[in-house]
């Protein structure tokens, strides 16, 4: 039987990749990814714990926005090292001027999370468990 060793790569479509680079690029940096690869139509970085690509969505895909809700990504969670840190990058969403759904806040028993949207609006998350 074959068993996962881990989650190695999320790839999203977006609709401006010149305004989503402008977004991720300078997010990952602060979480501590690097870029692995750029091209005129993607880009994708990596840290320990996976890899994260973007992608220009086709021209039929442009023409349907991404909304929460439907059939497809709902959002995406970076586990980190303590509350302090989400603190840190909801301070650092601020300063960049990202929209933060949900405030930095403890939503269940020892689960402290901020919420916030890329440009796209897909949800994005910060959490830390514990």
């Amino acid at each position: 039987m074959s068993r996962v060793q881990a989650v190695d790569h999320l790839v999203i479509s977006v609709s401006d990749i010149a305004r989503s680079k402008h977004f991720y690029r300078p997010l990952f940096a602060f979480l501590g990814f690097e870029v692995m690869d750029e091209m005129d139509n993607a880009m994708g970085w990596r840290h320990a714990s996976g890899r994260f690509w973007i992608y220009q969505a086709d021209t039929q895909g442009a023409k349907h926005p991404y909304r929460k809700g439907d059939i497809g990504f709902h959002h995406y969670a970076w586990s980190l090292k303590s509350r302090q840190d989400v603190d840190a990058l909801q301070r650092w969403l601020e300063q960049h001027g990202a929209t933060i759904v949900d405030p930095a806040g403890e939503y269940y028993p020892d689960y402290y999370a901020v919420f916030f949207l890329d440009p796209d609006g897909m949800k994005l998350e910060g959490m830390h468990y514990g």
